[in-house]
């Protein structure tokens, strides 16, 4: 499938996915299932949708059943009722499960970027339900990232070769830590989930949220960073601490190298290290 081109990869992953919906505000939510077995529910990372996970879906279908949605507001799904906050998104994500879940099976969840923010916000709200919660490069920690370079913006008329070259320029930004690694696919990946993104996640990366759900989830806690990633400069260390208040037993992977994209960029590193994870 890697030699496809990025719509026809995107194409041919969505094609065999299992789609199911549940209510978000006025509309509805889009859920992607794949593979079979325990499941496992995927949040993918603001201005995102189920495609963060297109470089991990493949592996971890083998092991796991995944339940990968769109959350509320980004790529397909509708945004959630007002106030449009990740508390919000939560609720919908815990008022839609028993429509698509047995209640009585046990879960695990992780999510990455404002992804993990919705899904320790989620944990919260499902409590002893969830066996583990993995968070993968998040904020909410009450910490603020290092300065960095504006994003790059769309402007009307430009060019399709100009366009390109915005997307890319922020994925380098934010994203992926080495440029050698923004191939096309993730170029196609990244423009199509900014242009559909509607809820804006990044004025909540500042807050506590996250940190003060943590003293509430019963889940074991485990998570997963590039040691690149930009939003933990200064200091992965310092996140790490801050995770640990509440949760001593937390398990840490660490990719040597990647930035925040962790799962694409360094995507074999990522999917051992996660399995490696879910199988203690």
């Amino acid at each position: 499938m890697s030699a496809m081109c990025p719509e026809a990869r995107v194409e041919a992953l969505d094609g065999r996915a299992r789609k199911l919906t549940t209510p978000s505000g006025d509309g509805r939510m889009v859920w992607r299932v794949w593979g079979r077995g325990a499941p496992l529910i995927l949040f993918h990372g603001g201005s995102g949708s189920w495609t963060h996970w297109l470089r991990n879906i493949e592996v971890l279908e083998q092991h796991f059943e995944l339940w990968i949605p769109d959350l509320p507001g980004l790529g397909q799904s509708a945004m959630p009722p007002e106030p449009w906050t990740p508390a919000s998104i939560a609720n919908v994500l815990v008022a839609g499960l028993p429509d698509i879940l047995d209640p009585d099976i046990e879960l695990r969840i992780a999510g990455f970027s404002f992804g993990g923010h919705i899904a320790g916000l989620t944990a919260q709200r499902l409590g002893a339900r969830v066996r583990d919660l993995t968070l993968i490069g998040v904020a909410g920690l009450g910490l603020r990232a290092d300065p960095r370079e504006p994003f790059a913006k769309e402007r009307p008329g430009m060019s399709a070769e100009q366009l390109y070259e915005v997307h890319r320029k922020n994925l380098e930004i934010l994203m992926i830590a080495d440029p050698a690694k923004i191939d096309p696919l993730a170029v196609h990946l990244q423009t199509w989930n900014a242009q559909h993104a509607r809820f804006r996640s990044r004025p909540f990366a500042p807050t506590d949220e996250l940190a003060r759900a943590l003293e509430h989830v019963p889940a074991t806690l485990k998570t997963i960073w590039g040691t690149r990633d930009v939003i933990a400069r200064p200091s992965v260390d310092l996140r790490l601490e801050i995770l640990r208040r509440h949760h001593p037993e937390l398990a840490v992977r660490l990719i040597e190298g990647a930035g925040h994209w962790v799962m694409y960029e360094a995507a074999d590193a990522f999917n051992a290290a996660f399995l490696d994870l879910l199988a203690l």
